[in-house]
């Protein structure tokens, strides 16, 4: 690797850090600011990457699609599909049709040819599966009927990417150096493929994931990730299927084990790091000119692009049976373009069947709408009636509330109380996921093979990693009282349905615990390990 490269690669790193810092204090979307600072920096703006070096970055870039695609993959509940099918073919189907087809016919009016037309078409249709989800998280509202209408459809569309990323290699090669022989055998290595997946995820489910588990050692984990990704990825190339397409079986197979949520945190800095590399190298090739060259067909577009999007999206949502009035809110919440249409996109640009100057108007479009995503969420959650969460939810006792088998349980604050928990439980056959600020005091417990997530526990993201939607029972025990309060808020937010016990400091933080939906409190005086397993077993929980 060049010196040259090097330095390009440090400078985009360092533009991505800083655009994260600005992005994070404005409360706007990251990757809104990585393409922006992308854009900055590219030939189009100051010209400090110049088109030289652009290749040596392209394969950086392209190890951030690959392992988006392997993130999707692994956070992929065929469980969550199968209780949600109706919302996603129905809703799904329904709200791709009436955005691709159109965009795709307004392309080719425009001179697009129809090879570009439907990959444009579907690329705009994609929402931001990420933005929603944050947001209905934030406000719990994942688990409520407008919600999984909106995560429905959003699944719909994370599976649609896998089709159309195989349809590029088919888009380009129609009509010129491909037999039907070359398409039947494409067909089969795909059928295959799709064979294939089921029976790896059963074997690493049985065999592989309880022996990982039991060398309790974190390297043999990644190194097993690692090689498990570069062999399906290299299978899928000498198939002549896209090589992102076996990144997401690499997830597929790894899903659903006691492993994955450890899989997903030892590589989540990788992830980030290289989607940072990615999305600022998208907004590298951004050439603003085109926007002062026509202003009026950039600005006619996407607002046209945003009025189709929320009719094709209300209109989905009210074929599942919900009212005009939540169906218009989900409607406005899924109108921006997601960021899969950028790896859609990109490889269109790759293969030759996207140019640049329709790049920069897809991507012209993409920037401003989700620039408009938070507001448009908050608005459209007002009008689903979803702004604050129900108070039914503490209108029940929580004895009715608890399961009868506890198998899922995230402990938050790995002092001595939380570590003796956290092995308590695993020794009863609970899944547990471990959540700390400090790797220290998590080092042991993932040694051992347990789950776990370094990050503030009242931050979405950190949530989300530990996977907190499934989790039956939260364990609070944080040595800050208040901090304790913003946790329990920030768990009821994202899974309005799991127990949340704390253990906390001062008895005038109990009410404040409570109210903030708290259902079992204990005091400093009762702060043993013993006493929430006590707690458990007396409610049957365990």
């Amino acid at each position: 690797m060049s010196q040259a490269i090097l330095l390009d690669l440090l400078i985009i790193l360092s533009v991505g850090f800083t655009a994260g810092i600005v992005c994070k204090a404005a409360r706007i979307p990251l990757l809104v600011g990585y393409i922006l600072v992308g854009a900055v920096i590219g030939e189009g703006g100051l010209g400090w990457i110049i088109a030289e070096h652009r290749h040596g970055i392209e394969y950086f870039a392209e190890i951030g699609v690959l392992l988006l695609l392997f993130s999707v993959g692994l956070e992929f509940s065929l469980e969550e599909l199968a209780k949600l099918r109706r919302h996603i073919l129905l809703g799904g189907s329904a709200q791709m049709c009436m955005v691709a087809v159109p965009a795709a016919a307004a392309s080719m009016v425009m001179g697009v040819g129809w090879r570009s037309a439907i990959l444009l078409g579907v690329a705009i249709a994609l929402s931001s599966t990420v933005l929603v989800f944050r947001a209905l998280s934030e406000y719990g509202q994942v688990a409520s009927p407008a919600g999984r209408r909106a995560v429905g459809i959003l699944l719909f569309q994370d599976i649609a990417i896998v089709p159309v990323l195989l349809l590029v290699p088919l888009l380009t090669g129609l009509g010129r150096d491909k037999s039907v022989v070359d398409y039947i055998f494409l067909l089969f290595n795909s059928s295959l493929l799709v064979v294939v997946i089921p029976l790896l995820r059963k074997v690493l489910q049985r065999w592989i994931a309880p022996w990982l588990s039991k060398t309790r050692s974190p390297e043999l984990i990644v190194l097993f990730v690692v090689s498990l990704l570069g062999l399906l990825m290299l299978a899928a190339y000498a198939a002549g299927l896209p090589v992102p397409l076996g990144a997401f079986a690499a997830g597929l197979v790894l899903n659903g084990n006691r492993l994955t949520s450890q899989i997903d945190a030892l590589l989540l800095s990788f992830r980030e790091v290289f989607a940072a590399i990615f999305f600022v190298s998208l907004g590298m090739l951004f050439q603003p000119d085109i926007f002062f060259q026509a202003p009026r067909v950039a600005a006619l577009g996407f607002i046209a692009i945003l009025i189709l999007k929320f009719f094709a999206g209300s209109y989905a949502v009210r074929l599942t049976g919900m009212t005009w009035s939540t169906s218009l809110g989900v409607g406005i919440g899924l109108s921006q373009i997601g960021e899969f249409a950028f790896v859609l996109v990109f490889a269109g640009v790759k293969a030759g069947l996207i140019s640049e100057t329709n790049y920069d108007y897809v991507l012209v479009f993409a920037l401003g709408s989700l620039i408009l995503t938070p507001l448009m969420l908050k608005i459209g959650l007002g009008w689903a009636g979803s702004g604050k969460l129900s108070a039914s939810r503490y209108e029940q006792p929580a004895a009715e509330r608890i399961p009868e088998d506890l198998s899922t349980a995230v402990v938050i604050g790995i002092g001595e109380i939380g570590r003796h928990i956290s092995l308590l439980l695993e020794t009863r056959g609970v899944y547990v996921c471990a959540v700390d600020l400090s790797t220290v005091n998590l080092h042991s417990l993932a040694q051992q093979g347990m789950a776990t997530v370094v990050g503030e526990a009242q931050d979405p993201d950190t949530l989300k990693r530990a996977r907190i939607e499934s989790m039956q029972v939260a364990i609070v025990c944080v040595p800050d009282d208040q901090r304790a309060v913003e946790i329990v808020r920030a768990i009821c937010r994202s899974n309005p349905e799991c127990i949340v016990l704390v253990r906390c400091r001062y008895r005038l933080t109990t009410q404040p615990l409570k109210n903030a939906g708290a259902h079992i409190v204990i005091t400093e005086e009762a702060e043993t390990a013993k006493a929430f397993i006590d707690i458990l077993t007396e409610k049957e929980i365990i």
